[in-house]
């Protein structure tokens, strides 16, 4: 019991710190294609470092802070599902390629790229299909968000790898 309880506490205070991290670069006011990108990361460290569910926990709540400051124009406020199930698709489709392979830079690649893909095809076709927005709008939900996953991803591999060279993953397990 007593295990059980302290790796819910590790969880919990990780899976905090990760989106209070997400939350400071979302509520620094940069351009979309500095925070989509730092946000991606965020998601996919999380995964990395915590667990699935910690990404998935994150990518849930980011699309609201991005609402309500103002980095998801008005016109998008419809698309926040659909953001939060692009963020969900990243993250799942990324574990299932990287689990037991997460020490593999060529699984952690071919995680970002098949995650960034899924993620651009649900909200792509979400816009295409689904949700009407004006034009502009349906543009950024699309090839954009190809973009900004995949650089995420690159960003997630550089600070996990500069993690695993400090031994942070062996002194806080």
């Amino acid at each position: 019991m007593k295990s059980t309880s302290q790796s819910m506490i590790r969880w919990v205070s990780r899976t905090a710190v990760l989106f209070a991290l997400t939350l400071v670069i979302q509520l620094l006011g940069l351009p979309q294609f500095i925070t989509g990108p730092l946000v991606n990361a965020f998601l996919l460290l999380a995964t990395m470092m915590v667990g699935v569910s910690s990404g998935m926990v994150i990518g849930l709540f980011t699309p609201w802070v991005a609402f309500s400051r103002g980095i998801l124009p008005a016109p998008m406020g419809p698309m926040i599902p659909f953001i939060m199930l692009g963020n969900v698709t990243l993250v799942i489709v990324f574990f299932l390629i990287t689990t037991r392979r997460e020490n593999n830079i060529g699984f952690l690649g071919l995680g970002i790229v098949i995650g960034s893909i899924a993620k651009y095809l649900v909200l792509s076709q979400s816009v295409t299909f689904l949700v009407s927005v004006p034009p502009p709008v349906a543009k950024m939900m699309q090839f954009p968000q190809l973009i900004t996953a995949l650089v995420g991803g690159a960003i997630a591999i550089v600070i996990k790898q500069a993690l695993v060279r400090t031994n942070f993953f062996k002194n806080h397990s």
